[in-house]
């Protein structure tokens, strides 16, 4: 039985691959393609999703491309403290999200940090650099997320920016909602949910 190139390609570690590249040339007979070493994983990753159409303030830098696109859907969690006029005041601890393919399919996870695992176990944070109002007053505001630091060697290793776009709910509850109006004690905690698409870029391609 032949076995396919496809599958020899994937089972033949790379050195055996020159050589054997070599030995197809001297005898005439293709050789099976050598995988690129100069590509990038992530762009080996990419989709093909173009660019949002989004307001000037968090635009990425020009050159950078969307890598991936995914659609969170998850809890903002607030916890309430009191703020600098001494009344209550809702501060936002974490956001707690599944991050979704087109499909549906749990991807990875959005935590504190900001910062977005994949299933592959790649991970990026970030911090806000940008934010404008959402359409919607009752949805928090879309953001440009300028990544800090990375883990992992998959798809979210080479991350430039995040973009938080398309948002529906989330915003905190109102601050009189820090006391419970049957008991009157402070409510610690309250987790709103909420809806985004998060893009995410890296640098173009030389």
């Amino acid at each position: 039985m032949t076995t396919p190139t496809s599958v020899l390609l994937r089972a033949t570690p790379l050195p055996s691959l020159l050589a054997w590249a070599g030995l197809a040339h001297a005898q005439g007979v293709p050789a099976p393609a050598v995988p690129d070493a100069a590509k990038s994983l992530a762009f080996a990753h990419a989709q093909v999703v173009d660019a949002p159409e989004v307001p000037d303030a968090i635009k990425v830098q020009p050159g950078e491309k969307v890598l991936l696109r995914a659609r969170a859907s998850g809890v903002q969690i607030y916890v309430c403290g009191t703020g600098t006029d001494g009344k209550p005041q809702w501060t936002l601890k974490a956001p707690q999200a599944d991050l979704l393919d087109d499909q549906g399919a749990v991807i990875g996870h959005h935590s504190a940090g900001p910062s977005w695992q994949h299933r592959d176990g790649s991970t990026v944070n970030g911090k806000a650099t940008a934010h404008v109002d959402a359409p919607d007053r009752d949805s928090i505001p879309w953001l440009l997320i300028a990544a800090t630091s990375h883990s992992g060697r998959g798809v979210l290793a080479s991350v430039t920016s995040v973009q938080r776009i398309n948002t529906h709910g989330g915003q905190p509850p109102a601050p009189s909602g820090c006391t419970s109006s049957g008991t009157g004690r402070r409510v610690r905690e309250a987790r709103v949910p909420y809806r985004a698409d998060y893009y995410f870029y890296v640098a173009g391609a030389n």
